[in-house]
């Protein structure tokens, strides 16, 4: 018994060192200084030259860069964040160009895929459907009692890549590593949750490595029951927080959203968030052409939440600068899989209806390009090579400078790549795309594609929300975060053809969104906190930083 004594007082007494060395939010590693290194007892611990910050970000770099394989270079940035935080959101914002098509779109999509295969370490919650009765109690055994922002997916439609089930974690961590990188949210108040309720994938079933529940998904009542036991208990648990809901089926997100929207503070980022970014892409393509939106016609190929949502947050653009809302609508078409959207089809959806108008069917997408002559095609299909050099020369041969937006993600999705719309429209287009491209050289010309990612948006709005403690998001907030990114596009970026602002610049962008919104939050009376004097500062003071100096 005294040497079970002697040992558990031996490892009482190392366990400040060894546990701060083990936890990735306290954790400095071999920055530690002399100082801390005798007064938490981490001497010998750690091997004796003290590196910088900034050593620390090129070691960890080059680890990354050694690797020529994406998926690698994902689960070696992953490993980072799992040792040391701090090192990893300095590291992600100091190189965001390099590693956000790492960490998210598209090498995302193939982690999520093989989730259960590159698996190390769990991170943020899995709530399942075997969790029915019990859903509070799983939110409470989270650490941390002060959560502001929660993204959360059922996994049922990731990416373009359909349903993942429970592997779908991948894009709520993603997700909120954006909010921290993009817009400085705190990555303490950030909790990424899966709502495991089964998968149809039977690939996954299939799989010895999935993770998740090896059910079929729950359906209906069983589902929705869940869904509201998981709201009432967000709101008990962490009654301060932001809900974003993420990559849920097109049969579950519209109707989740309208329903949850008043009751938290809450959004759909495949919907909203989606539509803010293509709107301000819009806007800035107006910009270079001199043209008006109130005299666009707009084509969309794929007639889901993204598409709706931004044909939506169009029409309401449309509606503040005067337009009469059937009018608006008159301007979005939509073709999705079994041809044109007309008033007289009987197949139609209830988030279609607003954009059925009459006219002739039309069965394929080249057939609507030469019927209605639009200005802009909108690629939200995730069905790649959609976008043929047929309906892209159709395009250009109608419009001087045709706006061609190949939303899907990730890249493998695209409805086109950015060289075949610039080589098929003799350097017009007017090109924009949801995951990234490189540079196009075309006839002595360099093209730069602006990649529409969601980034752009909704870290800006979820700071603005966490500052001003909303109580509600509404769609206006949207459409502030679109005209505010648009404005934030220079004409040097217009010149090149990049409708959006450098990734460099997008800590100064969200901070000029989050700005934007707190504004509008506290003029609509949608928040309980006193305004501040200074909103600009109040903002600022919110935003993280990833340095030792700021260490607590």
């Amino acid at each position: 018994m005294s040497l079970r004594r002697d040992l558990l007082e031996q490892d009482q007494h190392l366990r400040l060192g060894t546990e701060l060395l083990h936890d990735p939010k306290r954790n400095k590693g071999t920055a530690f200084p002399e100082a801390e290194r005798d007064a938490l007892r981490l001497r010998g611990l750690l091997p004796p030259h003290v590196f910088s910050l900034q050593d620390q970000v090129d070691r960890a770099l080059a680890n990354i860069r050694r690797s020529p394989d994406p998926l690698q270079r994902y689960v070696a940035t992953a490993a980072v964040q799992d040792r040391n935080e701090t090192l990893y959101f300095r590291l992600l914002l100091d190189h965001l160009r390099e590693l956000m098509p790492i960490v998210y779109t598209p090498t995302v999509g193939e982690a999520c895929q093989k989730f259960g295969h590159i698996f190390r370490r769990p991170r943020g919650l899995f709530v399942s459907a075997e969790d029915r009765g019990r859903v509070e109690q799983v939110l409470r055994n989270w650490p941390n009692r002060d959560v502001r922002v929660i993204v959360v997916t059922d996994g049922e439609r990731i990416l373009g890549l359909g349903d993942l089930g429970a592997h779908g974690m991948g894009i709520p961590v993603g997700k909120l590593n954006l909010y921290t990188a993009c817009a400085g949210v705190d990555p303490r108040v950030c909790l990424p949750i899966t709502l495991d309720v089964g998968t149809n994938n039977s690939a996954l079933l299939g799989d010895r490595f999935y993770v998740g529940l090896r059910q079929p998904r729950l359906v209906g009542q069983d589902y929705d029951d869940l869904i509201e036991e998981f709201v009432t208990a967000v709101q008990r648990v962490f009654p301060q927080t932001l809900l974003q809901w993420e990559d849920f089926g097109n049969r579950n997100a519209f109707r989740l959203l309208s329903r949850y929207r008043d009751r938290v503070p809450s959004f759909n980022d495949d919907i909203q968030g989606t539509a803010a970014v293509a709107l301000a892409g819009v806007l800035s393509a107006l910009r270079i052409t001199g043209e008006r939106l109130e005299d666009q016609r707009f084509l969309f190929l794929g007639a889901g939440e993204a598409g709706t949502g931004i044909a939506d947050l169009i029409v309401a653009e449309l509606v503040a600068r005067g337009v009469a809302v059937e009018q608006a609508r008159q301007q979005c078409w939509f073709v999705d899989s079994r041809g044109l959207v007309v008033a007289d089809r009987d197949d139609l959806a209830a988030h279609k209806l607003p954009y059925a108008h009459r006219h002739a069917p039309t069965a394929t997408l080249l057939d609507a390009v030469q019927a209605l002559r639009p200005s802009a095609l909108i690629g939200v299909s995730g069905q790649p090579q959609t976008f043929t050099r047929e309906v892209v020369t159709a395009l250009a041969e109608q419009h001087a400078r045709p706006m061609i937006f190949a939303l899907s993600n990730p890249t493998s999705k695209a409805e086109c790549t950015a060289q075949q719309a610039y080589e098929w429209s003799g350097g017009r287009a007017i090109f924009a795309s949801g995951s990234p491209f490189e540079p196009v050289e075309l006839d002595g010309r360099t093209f730069v594609p602006g990649q529409g990612n969601n980034c752009y948006v909704f870290p800006g709005i979820g700071l603005g929300v966490v500052a001003s403690q909303a109580r509600c998001i509404g769609d206006e907030l949207f459409t502030i975060a679109a005209r505010t990114l648009a404005d934030e596009t220079s004409q040097q970026d217009l010149d090149s053809g990049c409708l959006y602002p450098p990734l460099e610049q997008i800590r100064r962008v969200s901070l000029r969104i989050a700005v934007a919104v707190a504004e509008r939050v506290w003029e609509n009376g949608a928040t309980a906190a006193p305004r501040p004097d200074d909103v600009v500062a109040h903002v600022r003071s919110q935003v993280y930083e990833p340095d030792y100096e700021s260490y607590v």
